[in-house]
């Protein structure tokens, strides 16, 4: 198991539109009861939750201001990282919502000795807010808190199972890799993370591990990884590869 990670979870895994809360509670204590059992098997847990379920600063009317925008969007994070740490309690866990920027008495600031001092005590950091700037996304500040925290990986919990060659969903013929460099996965703009947050964690050396949150216990076997079953994620390595080489599943279409 990882010493420590920090898990970025979309707005749009827990968020559930047709539910009177807005939030879908059950995939919500399946992560919470997944991250218990990594706290309770010695890793340190820092979470980073987007705000996509609630407002996303790229599809707001072209008029509105960017800064605005962007604005809105660390606002939904924080509401959706104060929901999880509520779903936390009802859990008996113990969470904290951290932030760049102060926000009354709903959060603490971030501060790095701080948070590791949390973590040590199994305390859940549910990071919001991004960087507290605009033109910033929340994949750039999961890279961002794993460098500064010293985590041993990068998690990148998605509704897509890894990395691939080209969108699985338009071509039949999209491989996945198994296994992958920065290096290749910024020259050849993979997506499997914002370009800032690929060149943090590669300056880092700090890999990252792209999976699919819908795998049964998906987030138990990534902070396990590489010896923890058959979740077959994307590993993203700093390290180089030869030309273009990366290791993936299968050089076969990929079945729909």
């Amino acid at each position: 198991m990882f010493k420590r990670t920090v898990i970025k979870l979309s707005g749009e895994a827990i968020g559930c539109s047709e539910s009177p809360s807005g939030y879908n509670d059950e995939v919500i204590n399946n992560i919470l009861r997944q991250i218990r059992h990594v706290m309770q098997a010695g890793t340190e847990v820092a979470l980073v939750v987007g705000g996509g379920n609630l407002w996303r600063g790229r599809s707001a009317s072209p008029e509105m201001d960017r800064v605005k925008a962007d604005n809105i969007g660390m606002l939904a994070t924080v509401m959706n990282a104060l929901y999880l740490a509520d779903m936390c309690r009802r859990q008996d866990m113990k969470a904290q919502v951290v932030t760049p920027i102060t926000i009354g008495r709903l959060t603490t600031v971030y501060e790095k000795e701080r948070v590791l001092d949390m973590m040590a005590e199994k305390t859940v950091v549910i990071n919001a807010a991004g960087v507290g700037h605009p033109f910033f996304s929340t994949d750039t500040v999961t890279a961002l808190r794993a460098a500064e925290l010293e985590a041993d990986c990068v998690l990148y919990a998605k509704n897509i199972d890894g990395v691939y060659t080209c969108d699985p969903l338009k071509n039949k013929k999209a491989c996945k890799y198994r296994n992958l460099s920065y290096a290749t996965a910024i020259k050849q703009s993979l997506g499997a993370a914002d370009m800032a947050a690929l060149h943090l964690s590669a300056e880092a050396e700090i890999p990252s591990y792209v999976f699919s949150l819908n795998k049964p216990d998906s987030i138990v076997l990534a902070c396990g990884y590489p010896n923890s079953g058959s979740l077959e994620g994307t590993y993203i390595s700093f390290n180089e590869e030869e030309d273009f080489y990366a290791g993936r599943w299968s050089e076969t279409p990929r079945e729909q």
